[in-house]
């Protein structure tokens, strides 16, 4: 059962991320204007990401109505009242009955509190707090993605997030302190050379940068690579607080997919609607315009743009249940693991659509990264198998018991 699911989990990110791919390249370049006077480029990051949240919250919520139990309350089908939080407040109060008393827990019950105490663990203000720190990493860190698309080739962005698994390492480790094996350090050393070997080893006379971009200058790639660094960390961040929710409060993928996303459209929507000052990347409109009436107007004389937005959100919408039923099944790691893999073809398919040119050296680079992510998908695919094994064996012996 747990094989058919990573299949499916698999199959669902590539085929909806691809698609979703394709969009976000479109979004980046320049869109021709109604009355054919000339073209212009979409600046309007934060509105794609609001979409895109919208309709994953509403995705998420659809799926846990869907599957929900008759005994299940609204709160507990959401995940912001758990069974085991309950079961235990009642456990205590019938204790508290029996013993003649309601007073307060021993001093020695308060210096054992901890995450492991359901009541804590199971703190819904806690946990509402965690969604919303991700959903402001998440609304902060997708306008660095979509701008580093200005500086540098979707090719290049692509292998860029390859090293997402530096991030996520080192976001764990610092923020959680979590250890990992060995073999992903050198995982980790051979993603980064590989990424090196492909930035530097470009076509720089050229001096090509994405499709339809004019961001030619001699530090286009050294900004474009500072924006996408931004985005890493961030990424790394919040793929580290997934994974610290998921073992800390016991909550299901699509439920997290539901609150940070709902988050993410109330936060996005406020700042769609604020007349902020001119912010590189985060609002690039310019000082004092909305950037809700500046996408409002560029649609009118932009109509092209409404099929790659839909394409945009409708197939991240989707793509998200299968990433959130990867993170609650597998962590974060595989999920990078799988998503890497995906990036390759992502990276072949944009080459093949928008024509991008490829020098033989960043060719190189990008086999060593995808040569890195293959001792990631090997080891873990011997740890499966040996745990297999160690399962089958325990069968064995508790049948002949």
């Amino acid at each position: 059962m747990s094989f058919i699911r990573l299949i499916t989990c698999v199959a669902g990110v590539y085929a909806m991320f691809l698609l979703w791919a394709i969009a976000q390249e479109r979004l980046s370049v320049p869109f021709e204007r109604i009355d054919g006077t000339g073209s212009d480029k979409f600046k309007s990051p934060l509105i794609m990401g609001n979409f895109q949240s919208a309709l994953s919250s509403l995705s998420a919520l659809a799926y846990i109505l869907l599957r929900r139990k008759k005994s299940e309350t609204l709160a507990e089908s959401v995940g912001l009242v758990h069974k085991e939080a309950v079961v235990s407040k009642a456990q205590t109060n019938g204790s508290a009955k029996q013993n003649g008393s309601t007073s307060s827990p021993s001093r020695t019950h308060h210096k054992k509190a901890s995450h492991e105490d359901p009541k804590v663990r199971y703190s819904a203000k806690a946990l509402l707090l965690r969604y919303f720190q991700c959903s402001v990493w998440i609304t902060c860190a997708a306008p660095f993605g979509f701008a580093a698309l200005s500086y540098i080739s979707y090719p290049a962005m692509v292998l860029g997030k390859s090293c997402k698994l530096v991030p996520v390492m080192i976001m764990n480790v610092l923020l959680y302190r979590r250890k990992f094996a060995p073999h992903k350090y050198l995982v980790v050393g051979m993603v980064t050379t590989g990424i090196t070997i492909f930035m530097y080893l470009g076509d720089q006379k050229k001096g090509k940068v994405s499709a339809g971009n004019s961001n030619t200058t001699p530090y286009a790639n050294l900004i474009g690579i500072t924006y996408l660094l931004i985005n890493l960390a961030l990424d790394g961040a919040i793929n580290s607080t997934q994974d610290e929710i998921f073992s800390r409060h016991k909550v299901t993928g699509q439920q997290m997919m539901l609150w940070i996303n709902v988050f993410c459209t109330a936060i996005s929507t406020v700042l769609a609607v604020l007349p902020l000052p001119h912010i590189p990347v985060i609002h690039p409109s310019p000082s004092g315009q909305t950037e809700l009436g500046g996408f409002l107007a560029f649609a009118q004389t932009h109509p092209s743009i409404w099929v790659p937005l839909a394409q945009f959100a409708f197939t991240g919408a989707l793509g998200q249940l299968f990433i959130f039923e990867t993170l609650q099944h597998f962590g974060s790691l595989t999920l990078v693991t799988i998503t890497l893999t995906r990036k390759l073809f992502t990276m072949l398919l944009s080459v093949i659509v928008y024509k991008h040119k490829l020098t033989a050296g960043q060719w190189f680079g990008a086999a060593v990264v995808f040569a890195g992510i293959s001792v990631e998908a090997f080891v873990k695919r011997k740890e499966v198998h040996a745990k297999r094994v160690i399962q089958e064996k325990e069968k064995a012996r508790l049948k002949q018991l």
